[in-house]
């Protein structure tokens, strides 16, 4: 049985002080509702990673029901640290493909405005094993900065060529209204950027954000009925590997990107080669071409060179991020897959406007949790 995608919600990612994460989540919900047609849904799924310890919070699955005046719907929180938004779209995908419901409602939502800096590093740092890492004070900044640093070796490469990735986030995210960073940077700015953990610089990575975004997946037979544009969930893959990327044979071998981003492409019967867009979790801009080169979109050491040469621009081979990825859209933790899911639901439908990619028919959408631990890809495609 096939899952389509009928309708999509966005907020604005910012800092949202005013605003309460259910407000949020209330208005990516009812923008998705809205735009496909439909009053009403069977279940229910939320993508959340901090609300227990920043808003207070448990039990969202039945709080955004009560927000959007749902009534008996079937409703959970699925958490998988920056892999959530995949995680909570396979398990409201699942429960359609299983017979049990025909529309699932997902929202992901994260209000990080709530933390100070330090509490968003200590947050972060929840990813990794307490029992040994975070509790002797290691952050996973610090973990980040050691497999930067050995990538840069291993490969010959100088933090200026890493640099391009963050510099290409940020071009894209300048023309997408729900961007956070609606600017250029250039490759300068990276480099004069302060160090938060040698070799990592502040514009190598992301900042605290809140943002709600919403997808509706629905039956095939319920697809049919509705006048929304669609696109079809193709392929799934799920992968884990040890949560320290320091316990692995290699701490730069990102398998559980691999194993995922091979899964998908089986299930949906695609080559890389048919693949027009690509959306990746650049949490560190070092994560970009560490993922690219672990799905096999680009060789191991010559993402960077790729970029240089425009190979990931909107108009180039295989367009990157193309609405900004985490670095340039912003990265509300528990949403951010959801945002990236709905941006490329927009590019398949031919309804991304000024960061429409030419031809667009399929794209690969890839989350990953800490720093390798869990990875999710999902493979996305117009409906022919």
């Amino acid at each position: 049985m096939r899952v389509y995608v009928g309708g999509v919600g966005l907020t604005k990612v910012d800092e949202h002080w005013e605003r309460t994460l259910t407000e949020l989540m209330a208005e990516a919900g009812l923008s998705a509702l809205e735009s496909a047609g439909l009053q009403s849904v069977d279940a229910v799924v939320v993508s959340n990673v901090f609300a227990e310890s920043l808003q207070e919070q448990v039990n969202l699955g039945a709080y955004f029901a009560e927000v959007l005046g749902l009534r008996g719907v079937s409703c959970l929180r699925v958490e998988a640290g920056g892999a959530s938004g995949l995680a909570a779209v396979y398990s409201a995908a699942s429960s359609i493909v299983s017979g049990l419901n025909k529309a699932v409602l997902v929202v992901g939502a994260e209000k990080m405005s709530d933390a100070t800096a330090e509490e968003a590093v200590a947050l972060s740092s929840m990813e990794e094993p307490a029992e040994y890492i975070a509790s002797l004070g290691v952050s996973q900044l610090a973990e980040a900065a050691l497999i930067y640093k050995e990538y840069l070796i291993r490969y010959g490469l100088e933090q200026e060529d890493v640099a391009y990735f963050p510099v290409l986030g940020h071009e894209h995210a300048q023309t997408a209204p729900h961007a956070q960073y609606q600017f250029k940077i250039s490759v300068d700015t990276v480099m004069n950027s302060p160090y938060v953990a040698e070799p990592l610089r502040r514009f190598d990575t992301t900042s605290p954000a809140d943002g709600a975004a919403a997808v509706l997946l629905l039956s095939e037979e319920l697809a049919r009925k509705l006048d929304s544009p669609k696109a079809v969930l193709k392929g799934f893959g799920m992968a884990s590997d040890y949560l320290s990327p320091f316990d692995r044979e290699d701490p730069v071998e990102m398998r559980s990107i691999n194993f995922a981003a091979q899964r998908a492409l089986e299930m949906a019967g695609l080559s890389r080669g048919s693949i027009d867009f690509v959306e990746v979790h650049d949490s560190y801009s070092f994560m970009a071409p560490l993922s690219l080169e672990a799905m096999g979109f680009a060789e191991k050491g010559y993402a960077c060179h790729d970029a240089r040469k425009g190979r990931w621009s909107l108009s180039g081979e295989t367009p990157l991020n193309t609405f900004g990825g985490l670095k340039g859209r912003g990265n509300p933790v528990g949403a951010s897959n959801i945002y990236s899911l709905a941006e490329a639901y927009l590019q398949v439908t031919g309804n991304a406007e000024k960061n429409q990619v030419d031809g667009a028919k399929a794209g690969l959408i890839q989350a990953v949790a800490g720093l390798g631990s869990y990875a999710a890809a999902v493979i996305i495609e117009e409906v022919g």
